[in-house]
């Protein structure tokens, strides 16, 4: 299980949400079955549907 809070620390680099998109989609990707979003990302851009958002990153191949 991925869990939202591993990928914000594991890349602490990201400033945006559009590069979170991308490391979700990433994970995705890379095999990744399930994913929590267990915390809100702590950026300015995130928008409201945030979690429709990154549910569609992770699960788009």
């Amino acid at each position: 299980m991925l869990y939202l809070s591993e990928v914000l620390i594991q890349e602490h680099e990201l400033s945006s949400f559009k590069e979170l998109l991308e490391a979700v989609k990433k994970r995705g990707q890379d095999g990744g079955m399930f994913f929590q979003m267990d915390v809100k990302p702590p950026f300015r851009d995130t928008p409201d549907n945030w979690e429709d958002q990154l549910e569609s990153a992770f699960t788009s191949r």
